[in-house]
């Protein structure tokens, strides 16, 4: 009896020592996330650096405007954003389209409180963004930052303004309202764009087959 006891005792020890291996040693490893190389645009004090940089948990101490590009990989629980975040002064929006080549998706950073000369100008470049034939069809999301100020317009008021509703058929898109106050409301905006990414890549694996 005592003997088949010990036998017992040292089997259940393997199957628990087994559980244990395989468990640390054999366990596979966690699919690895996509990732996607899109391009943030812009003019100059819309907010593009410091929200990329909020939203890479780096300190936005000592900004300075963006007169080249910067790429900044941005980390979703999906995927991962490769962001080419593009100066937007006047010298060198006419070099945009130089930055578009293997882009996956559009961010475009404006000042919702920008003047109504500004907005016009804006519209004007959405135009050239939206119907360049690299960036045709690819998902599209506008952040309407400076949402903190009083005369900030709503995202209702923008994509009216902006004529998005015919400029932006054919692609999934979206205008989320935010601030440098508000991360969160960035982080969610982009999260959306993640799936409209996502979507994307399907429906381009659904065509393959």
């Amino acid at each position: 009896m005592c003997s088949e006891r010990c036998q017992l005792a040292i089997g259940a020890c393997r199957i628990i020592c087994y559980s244990l291996y395989r468990a640390v040693c054999c366990c596979t490893p966690p699919a690895p996330r996509p990732e996607y190389h899109v391009v943030c645009l812009g003019m100059s004090g819309a907010g593009k650096t410091t929200l990329l940089t909020l939203l890479c948990g780096e300190t936005t101490d000592d900004i300075e405007p963006t007169s080249g590009f910067n790429i900044k990989a941005v980390q979703f629980e999906e995927a991962i954003l490769n962001v080419k975040e593009v100066g937007g002064g006047e010298n060198v929006r006419p070099y945009w389209d130089r930055y578009y080549q293997h882009t996956q998706g559009v961010v475009f950073v404006m000042d919702s409180a920008c003047t109504q000369g500004d907005l016009q100008t804006v519209g004007s470049l959405l135009v050239g963004i939206l119907s360049h034939e690299s960036l045709r069809g690819l998902p599209f999301v506008l952040l309407a930052s400076h949402q903190d100020k009083t005369e900030a317009r709503s995202s209702e008021q923008l994509t009216k303004d902006l004529e998005l509703q015919k400029l932006c058929a054919g692609r999934q898109w979206a205008v989320h309202p935010c601030s440098t106050q508000d991360q969160g409301a960035v982080r969610q905006a982009l999260e959306q764009f993640v799936t409209f990414l996502l979507n994307t890549g399907k429906e381009s694996e659904e065509n393959r087959v």
